[in-house]
């Protein structure tokens, strides 16, 4: 079995906005995720994937070692689109990446 671990990060948050590149502690937000998947990911062999519309969110994300070629869609980045839907959609590209399901 195949685990894909998705970080979902979307770029226009309106209740507090930037907050997943904000600085917690001395590290941004995301950076926090992103150790977290890398911990579940070494123990169970696991990849991770970013989904972003935003490429400062991208550039952070990469800073702390999560490099990501997907950018999600702008119907995928709005307050309405679907969790499950933004998820099928970054599922689709590493799949077609990697080559593996």
């Amino acid at each position: 079995m195949n685990l894909l671990i998705t970080i979902c990060a979307r770029g226009g948050s309106k209740g507090i906005p930037g907050k997943n590149i904000r600085t917690l502690n001395g590290q941004p937000l995301i950076g926090y995720t992103i150790n977290c998947a890398k911990l579940f990911a070494k123990n169970f062999n696991a990849d991770i994937t970013l989904s972003t519309d935003d490429d400062e969110i991208k550039k952070v994300a990469a800073a702390c070692g999560l490099l990501s070629e997907y950018t999600r869609p702008e119907f995928l980045a709005t307050d309405s689109a679907g969790k499950m839907d933004t998820i099928n959609d970054v599922l689709q590209f590493e799949e077609k990446k990697n080559n593996k399901q």
